[in-house]
């Protein structure tokens, strides 16, 4: 059965390097949805929309009445709209390249209703006037929408093949050992989040009913645990003389769990400033990235050989290529 999606692959044929741009564009969006709504939790505008879909009971869009919060509020909202085009277009285009890889298909869908749940977790969060347990499954959410884009981004750039590892079984579980500690010092810190200083509105915002330094010492200790693994993954990977780029991505994620670790301290004793949060939040973001980066550079994929009967490149109907 021909579909939208066949007959838009039959005339246009992007390249290897659009689809990988598209997939970064992706992943880079991901990021900035984190920053996007920590800001709108940080300048308190959680209930600038007072309802949803709707920004309010009549209106799809904040009213003047509504003032800053509701712009910041409803900006937000927009850029999941900004999210979903640039999602799209990594589908139509993981889906018209040629020859056309399955795998990146689904990645780019699964994508797609990752950011669609979020919109309804999103939405739930606003319903429940920012219950601080809501808000902190929609910020790991977001992060699982990292995840996913890592993982394509990086697919993008290899081929189909079957796994080939790179260094010793006792090496990759160590570097995913290191991305589950990395997940919880994430989680973690979204309890001190729900337990801390800014709720995200001006209003009675319920929060987590467990002591603020008692959460931000379990953070502390997932910091350290993180930064401890980190190291044994640097030496480790040096020792057994493991690819340059998976020794280059476990010095990337210490340097910034090392910045995290100073900007956490700082805003600690200094009650938090919004500025130094929002920062915090961004390098969550990137220190999640980077740690799901080094196992998937502890294996290779080959390109799979052309199917038998497939014609040869010259051969190929002429198509624009971008």
């Amino acid at each position: 059965m021909r579909t939208p999606f066949s007959l838009l692959a039959e005339r246009w044929h992007p390249s290897a390097a659009f689809v990988r741009r598209a997939a970064l564009a992706a992943l880079v969006m991901s990021v900035v949805i984190v920053v996007t709504g920590g800001a709108v939790r940080l300048t308190g505008s959680g209930l600038g929309c007072k309802t949803w879909p709707t920004c309010t009971g009549n209106s799809i869009t904040p009213t003047p009445a509504m003032g800053l919060h509701g712009i910041i509020e409803f900006t937000n909202r927009t850029l999941t709209d900004v999210l979903c085009a640039v999602v799209g277009i990594l589908i139509l285009a993981a889906r018209c390249a040629q020859p056309w890889r399955r795998s990146l298909s689904r990645l780019g869908w699964a994508q797609f209703w990752v950011v669609m749940s979020n919109a309804v977790l999103g939405g739930i969060t606003v319903l429940v006037k920012l219950n601080p347990y809501v808000v902190a499954c929609h910020m790991l959410s977001a992060l699982a929408l990292c995840w996913v884009a890592v993982v394509t981004w990086e697919r993008a750039k290899e081929g189909d093949g079957p796994i080939r590892p790179l260094v010793v079984e006792p090496l990759r579980k160590l570097a995913w050992l290191l991305v589950g500690v990395t997940g919880g010092l994430v989680a973690a810190g979204t309890m001190v989040t729900g337990a801390g200083h800014h709720p995200g509105d001006s209003s009675d915002v319920p929060r987590i009913p467990i002591s603020y330094d008692r959460l931000a010492q379990l953070h502390a200790d997932f910091a350290f645990a993180a930064v401890g693994l980190s190291l044994a993954v640097i030496f480790a990977l040096a020792a057994v003389k493991a690819p340059a780029p998976a020794r280059a991505r476990a010095r990337e994620l210490f340097l910034v769990l090392m910045a995290q670790a100073v900007l956490g301290y700082v805003q600690y004793f200094t009650d938090a400033p919004e500025l130094l949060v929002g920062l915090h939040m961004l390098g969550a973001s990137l220190t999640w990235i980077a740690a799901l980066r080094i196992p998937l550079a502890l294996r290779a994929r080959d390109a799979v050989d052309a199917p038998q009967g497939a014609l040869p490149a010259q051969e190929a109907p002429q198509a624009a290529t971008v």
